[in-house]
């Protein structure tokens, strides 16, 4: 009698599922991210620097804030970010926007308890 030899076969359909797990971890976070609106226009910084969260302020070209996750003001934003932020508020400004309204909701941002300020803006080309 002939043994039958069975053949263990590559690990191909364990490595197709992570794959695709991947894949579907990365559409599911792209669409829950929030967008900046469409007709912002951020300020360049020089490359190598790092990509923005999602916790942030948007100053629009009017001077306008925008708030996300339902803050209303400054306090109730410093009062939202997450405990990994370790009080860390992010600025998104519009490069068309007054430096009054951006030092104003710097200043507003500092006296709601933030210890850090950052801005967020679009990497620029290498020169």
């Amino acid at each position: 009698m002939r043994r039958l030899i069975r053949r263990r076969g590559e690990p191909t359909i364990m490595l197709i599922n992570v794959v695709f797990l991947l894949l579907a971890f990365f559409v599911v976070a792209g669409t829950i991210a929030q967008r900046p609106p469409q007709d912002l226009r951020l300020i360049a910084l020089p490359e190598g620097t790092p990509a923005p969260a999602q916790d942030i302020v948007v100053l629009n070209r009017e001077g306008h804030a925008i708030w996300p996750n339902g803050a209303r003001d400054a306090a109730s934003f410093v009062a939202a970010l997450p405990p990994a932020a370790q009080g860390r508020a992010r600025i998104m400004p519009d490069r068309a926007a007054p430096a009054e309204a951006l030092v104003a909701l710097a200043r507003d941002l500092t006296a709601a308890g933030a210890k850090e300020l950052r801005l967020v803006a679009e990497r620029g080309e290498k020169q």
